[in-house]
């Protein structure tokens, strides 16, 4: 996107979001090459020449109106914006969307003319778009966008005085995960909005036992504006704040929301044979009957222990498996095995989750180290030999379900290492007879070997991302298939009465999950229409009948003049479409054509932006009489991993953090102190130093309407270095919320929480966590301290340790920032005066001392500072070496910068504020 020149206005929300990026106001804009390669690793961005019309585009509105009926969820996303500048200036739409979702319209009205995109097969679209490019001229895509979403974006040149209008489409069916679906709305929109509304309206035949909503960015204020109306089979949610409430301060276009809008709900489930939905001659079943006794399983953990897996994942690793070894129930059966190219089990069979043999196991997993390389094969074929044998000795209890669950960050490079040969022996090894779920750690992994695998085999797999979370994403995965309810279910329907049924055989109910069948009648003669499930259960067969019987939706919603009268049809479209393409890469050669070509029969049919479709829309002429159109994809998983992937590895670092543009702003010190302010909507970071003498106390951040504080106390090198140079770190932090009643001391050597009218004391050497009424917080041995706050912001501190016998160094601490939008307005502090946002312009790029560092004038807070162009180290991914990421450095202190002087945020103690 090389479209920081002229106007630019975003309309981007995930569900949607509308912004002018960069508000500084002025003449000049930081750009920059996004194709750049490896060899301008070192060099600044280039500076380049920008319309200052942005005030002269007024966005008029924004509105996000889904409409859920029985799971099925259609939203459609509208913006208009306006150009009321003398000159015609370019406008670009960016939509997140949840990445399960099908695109299914997008069209433009301009000037009364409408565009609308048009469903084709892929391969004939991609030549429209190859024939844009080669032209030079610009194609729409959809890229991934974080772990759930996608953003899909389009710009087009609007004429002098004219408008815009721009209309997304897209339909999924609700997945039901631990007990609730969710409904998550994106939303960006960078500046106030005039009509600003999200609309969801939730219609549930069986009736709806709960609704939340809620949002990340939702303050006191803003919480009353959410209006839920929620009666028996209907709920009403809608959030729509003036401009004036949108206002992140009185008289300035910054907006307060920025952040995930969430509706959670469930239905009742009243009947154990489930509700079935009739309607146009489609119907829908949906099965998960209440008050199920779990059954129990017997799991192997398959762990990589490879040299890849080294540092945080292995740490990461440790820390989720210590977890879920807590959380196995005492009838379970568990084994461990870690491989390299060595495979090392903990015991040669299953152990009974009693007290004594988890707490074993916890230590062995303790024990954990890695090196080596990857024998995926050996692995899986020795858990699946382990199940097998015990089955034959019959050590397990004959009514509990057979899993693997294998966990890795590689590609096979020990022993058997042909992606192909390893599917088809764990395929004949497993026999059917158990299921394998397969997480993939980072970017590396063979996702692709991975999904076929568990797909094979009666699993499925899942991306586990490397963020700071990933403990988390592995206890989740868990959580979810941790409780079986039934096995071996069969819903089975009059043969005579229905037909292209979507997939009526699972081998597991999971305890918060759902079944879901969806086909056609022959005919609308429901008198015949018995429903019979099978499945077995923790002490018996599940065996139970129902007639099924067609809701007149007139009747039980007479105020509604429409509601999505196809969506059975539609529903049952798009779950075929999902399950053909799951056959299209795990069965055999003819299945995977065949399933191929009827996935694009019906994508194409039912008009479903899918991976085997795209949609175009061909945009207006332009000024040189040219067009070029749209092209709207669906991401695999496996195109997701690989855009992160060369996102992460191939490109420069200031494109790197291009990469990060759509991540919340971050806030840290770490170093001799520096200070820094990554913004990423302005795709750009501030940095600065801070230079005083040994036993210094500073403010770090300061709430007084929540009761926040957080000081820091530096330390001095252990003696002075031949330069002369004293290098100064924070070693120790306290933490106070005053109205929580929370007191917090970190230092380099022990963490101190004040709890129950006590001191309690955690120590770096130990991987532990503590919960309590108002802080959890979560130790990584000898890495980090994640404090998380009640209902407020959280933070980390990262620990760095030096050679004990360093002439000069000492242990030192990082602090950083997350979740800065939970506090007041009225933050300040070193760190804090910097959350609620910061505006400036650079411009006069010019050479610095060093050739690769620049020097740049910087317009900030009326004042015109010399700044240079340089880099900072954000140690949160990489606690040995940190990543580097460009600044703009302002030298003294960050006079300037900062609201007065340096001296002003010293105090005379550690918990003290002046």
């Amino acid at each position: 996107m090389s479209g920081l020149l002229g106007v630019r206005l975003l309309l981007l929300w995930g569900c949607a979001c509308l912004w002018l990026p960069g508000r500084a106001q002025g003449a000049l804009v930081l750009s920059r090459d996004h194709e750049a390669t490896q060899e301008t690793r070192g060099a600044a961005r280039s500076l380049q020449k920008r319309s200052t019309n942005d005030a002269s585009v007024e966005v008029h509105s924004v509105m996000v109106d889904c409409t859920v009926t029985s799971r099925f969820a259609h939203t459609v996303m509208t913006s208009k914006a306006l150009n009321k500048a003398n000159a015609s200036q370019e406008i670009f739409f960016e939509v997140e969307l949840p990445k399960t979702a099908f695109i299914t319209n997008f069209s433009m009205e301009i000037e009364g003319q409408v565009y609308v995109g048009e469903v084709k097969e892929k391969e004939k679209a991609k030549k429209q778009y190859e024939k844009a490019v080669s032209s030079g001229q610009t194609a729409g895509l959809v890229k991934a966008s974080g772990r759930k979403m996608e953003k899909f974006s389009v710009s087009v040149n609007i004429a002098a005085n004219s408008s815009v209008t721009f209309i997304l489409t897209h339909e999924e069916l609700l997945q039901r995960k631990m007990g609730n679906y969710e409904i998550l709305t994106r939303i960006k929109p960078k500046t106030v909005v005039q009509e600003f509304q999200i609309v969801t309206n939730i219609f549930e035949p069986q009736g709806i036992a709960f609704v939340d909503a809620h949002a990340t960015f939702l303050s006191n204020e803003l919480l009353p504006l959410v209006e839920k109306t929620v009666t028996d089979k209907k709920a009403h949610i809608s959030f729509s704040p003036t401009m004036e409430q949108q206002r992140k301060c009185p008289g300035c276009d910054g907006t307060i929301i920025d952040g995930d809008f969430v509706i959670k709900y469930d239905v009742h489930r009243a009947t154990t044979f489930g509700d079935i939905q009739v309607v146009n001659g489609y119907f829908v079943h949906f099965f998960a009957p209440p008050d199920l006794h779990r059954v129990p399983k017997n799991v192997v953990f398959v762990i990589d222990r490879s040299g890849s897996m080294s540092g945080t994942k292995m740490s990461q690793t440790r820390q989720a498996m210590l977890k879920i070894l807590k959380d196995l129930h005492e009838e379970d059966y568990f084994a461990l095995i870690q491989f390299d190219h060595n495979i090392n089990s903990w015991k040669d069979s299953l152990t009974k989750a009693t007290k004594e043999n988890v707490a074993e196991a916890m230590i062995y997993v303790e024990r954990i180290r890695d090196s080596g390389g990857t024998d995926i094969n050996g692995a899986v074929l020795r858990g699946v030999n382990m199940l097998v044998k015990d089955r034959q000795e019959k050590r397990l209890l004959e009514r509990s379900t057979d899993m693997i669950i294998l966990l890795t960050d590689g590609n096979p490079n020990s022993g058997e290492s042909d992606p192909q040969r390893i599917q088809e022996n764990v395929r004949s090894a497993i026999g059917g007879n158990m299921s394998l779920y397969c997480l993939g750690f980072g970017n590396d992994v063979d996702y692709s070997l991975l999904d076929v695998m568990s797909t094979q085999n009666k699993g499925l797999a899942r991306r586990i991302f490397e963020a700071s979370d990933a403990t988390l994403q592995l206890q989740g995965f868990y959580d979810e298939v941790s409780s079986p309810l039934l096995l071996e279910v069969d819903l089975r329907y009059p043969e005579n009465a229905v037909d292209f049924l979507t997939t009526n055989h699972f081998s597991q109910l999971f305890n918060g999950s759902e079944i879901v069948v969806a086909g056609r009648l022959t005919d609308n003669d429901l008198d015949n229409f018995m429903v019979d499930v099978f499945g077995q259960g923790f002490e018996e067969d599940f065996k139970v009948q129902g007639q099924a019987s067609a809701v007149d939706w007139n009747v039980m919603y007479p105020d509604e003049e429409y509601i999505f009268g196809d969506f059975t049809e539609r529903l049952w479209a798009y779950m075929s479409i999902q399950q053909l393409l799951e056959k299209s890469k795990s069965g055999a050669p003819d299945e995977k054509v065949n399933a191929t070509a009827k996935a694009l029969e019906m994508s194409l049919q039912y008009g479903f932006v899918t991976p085997l479709t795209s949609m175009v829309v061909t945009k207006p002429e332009t000024e040189d009489g040219t067009q070029s159109p749209l092209i709207a994809d669906k991401l695999t998983e496996e195109q997701r991993q690989q855009a992160e992937r060369m996102g992460h590895r191939y490109v420069s670092p200031a494109v790197h953090h291009y990469h990060r543009a759509q991540a919340p702003p971050t806030y840290f010190v770490d170093g001799d102190p520096h200070f820094m302010i990554e913004l990423p909507d302005k795709d750009d970071a501030l940095c600065f130093n801070i230079n005083d003498k040994p036993g210094t106390i500073f403010t770090l951040v300061r709430d007084p309407e929540s009761g926040i504080l957080v000081n820091g106390q530096i330390i001095g090198d252990k003696k002075t270095p031949p330069d002369g140079k004293i290098n100064t770190y924070f070693w120790r932090f306290g933490i106070v919320h005053q109205t929580l009643g929370v007191r917090l001391e970190v230092s380099t050597q022990e963490i101190s929480v004040f709890q129950d009218s006590k001191w309690v004391k955690l120590l770096w050497s130990d991987t532990s966590s503590l919960k309590g009424p108002n802080v959890d917080l979560l130790v990584t041995k000898d890495r980090s301290l994640l404090v998380t706050l009640k209902d407020s912001v959280k933070f980390v501190i990262v620990l760095h340790k030096v050679w004990e016998k360093h002439p000069y160094h000492r242990d030192y601490l990082g602090f950083y920032t997350l979740d800065s939008h939970l506090l007041s307005p009225s933050v300040h502090g070193l760190l804090g005066q910097f959350y609620p946002g910061i505006e400036f312009e650079v411009s006069d790029l010019r050479p610095g001392e060093v050739p690769e560092k620049p020097d740049a004038t910087m317009y900030v807070k009326g004042q015109e500072l010399n700044v240079t162009r340089g880099w900072q180290r954000d140690f949160r991914r990489d606690v040995k070496n940190g990543e580097n990421v460009p600044c703009w450095f302002i030298h003294s202190n960050g006079t300037g910068l900062i609201d007065g002087d340096a001296s002003d945020y010293i105090v005379s103690g550690l918990f003290k504020t002046v």
